[in-house]
């Protein structure tokens, strides 16, 4: 809509550059109206909306615009969640520090027990970067398809797994590269 704004500004300025201070004599031909050309209306028709109970379906063509919807609400949503997670267990959890214990025992387990929370807590900040990454995807029109060999990931991995980067046989691939490389 802005863009209509400033043709409009722009037509009014030249109308008023055209405004001739005199009138022109008879044998003067130049024609001082200015000349527009008009642009045909481009349509936007807007967001697609999906319904909540929305689920993409196979025959569908794949990763259409309501795909993309869908995954990206998912994807936002479950970002939401874990960032609400980690909050109450930092801010409301057992990481407090004032219960120190006299007893060497339960001083262990409770040491214990906050470092079970705090690597999980740090795996959901991880988790929480790859939902980032995967909402950067969807933003490049590269999300669905695997990073290695471009191919479709397929609905159903997605649905599993929102922030998969690669089809099922590419990732078998990289964790038993992973594995040759952690054994060497």
């Amino acid at each position: 809509m802005p863009k209509a704004s400033k043709v409009k500004k722009k037509i009014a300025k030249v109308k008023s550059l055209a405004k001739p201070k005199a009138k022109p004599s008879a044998k003067s031909k130049i024609s001082l109206k200015p000349k527009i050309s008009v642009k045909p209306k481009i349509v936007d028709k807007g967001p697609i909306k999906i319904s909540k109970t929305y689920i993409p379906k196979e025959t569908e063509k794949y990763m259409c615009e309501k795909h993309k919807i869908f995954f990206r609400m998912k994807l936002q949503e479950w970002k939401k969640d874990l960032v609400k997670s980690n909050n109450e267990s930092l801010y409301n959890g057992s990481m407090d520090d004032n219960s120190i214990s006299a007893d060497i025992v339960d001083q262990a387990s409770s040491y214990t027990d906050k470092n079970v929370e705090m690597k999980a807590i740090n795996r959901q900040i991880k988790l929480i970067s790859e939902i980032d990454k995967a909402l950067a995807r969807i933003r490049e029109d590269t999300y669905g398809y695997c990073l290695d060999t471009a191919e479709p990931i397929g609905l159903k991995r997605l649905m599993a797994r929102p922030v998969a980067k690669y089809t099922i046989a590419a990732q078998e691939k990289h964790e038993k590269d992973e594995k040759v490389h952690a054994d060497d």
